[in-house]
C-alpha cells in the first residue's frame, strides 16, 4: 500500500464559480479561525476576494477559464494540495467545463478530500483530521506508469 502523510498544516485550494463566490466568502468567514492555520491557494478573482475577506495571505493563480483550474490540478498531481474546496455552479454552463471535470477527476485520482458544496466543506473542516496529521491511502499507479505501449 502507498501512503501520503499530511501534516496538521494543510494546503487548501479554494475555487468558486461566479455565482458561488458569495457562498464561498460566507463559508471562509465562518471558518476563519480554522483556515488561518492552513496555507491557502485559489484561482484568480476568488483568491483576491478571499484574501480581502480573511485578511490572510492567499497564493493566487490564474482565473479558472484562463487555466487556474488546470494549475490547481497540476499542484494536486504534484502532492502540493491536500484539500480542494470547489463551489461550482451546477445551474450555469461554464466555458471551461472540460477543465472543471479534469480538476475533479485529478482530485479523485490522488484521493484528496474535496467539497463541492457548503455542507461537505463544513464536514471536512470539522474533521479531526484537519487539525492533525493524516495518513492518506493512495492508489499504486506503478503498473499503469510502467505499461508497455
Amino acid at each position: 500500500m502507498i501512503y501520503k502523510e499530511l501534516s496538521a498544516r494543510k494546503t487548501i485550494a479554494l475555487v468558486a464559480h461566479d455565482h458561488k463566490k458569495d457562498d464561498l466568502l460566507r463559508w471562509v468567514d465562518k471558518h476563519r479561525d480554522l483556515l488561518k492555520d492552513h496555507d491557502l491557494i485559489a484561482t484568480g478573482t476568488t483568491g483576491k476576494l478571499v484574501e480581502q475577506s480573511l485578511n490572510l495571505p492567499v497564493q493566487k493563480l490564474l482565473s479558472g477559464p484562463l487555466g487556474g483550474d488546470q494549475q490547481i490540478g497540476a499542484l494536486i498531481a504534484e502532492s502540493k494540495i491536500d484539500v480542494l474546496i470547489f463551489f461550482w455552479d451546477p445551474m450555469e454552463a461554464q466555458p471551461h467545463d472540460p477543465d472543471v471535470k479534469a480538476l475533479l477527476r485529478v482530485g479523485i485520482v490522488w484521493n484528496i478530500p474535496m467539497a463541492c458544496d457548503v455542507a461537505t466543506a463544513d464536514f471536512i473542516m470539522s474533521s479531526p483530521f484537519m487539525q492533525n496529521t493524516y495518513k492518506a491511502e493512495l492508489t499504486d499507479y506503478d503498473a499503469y506508469k510502467n505499461r508497455k505501449l
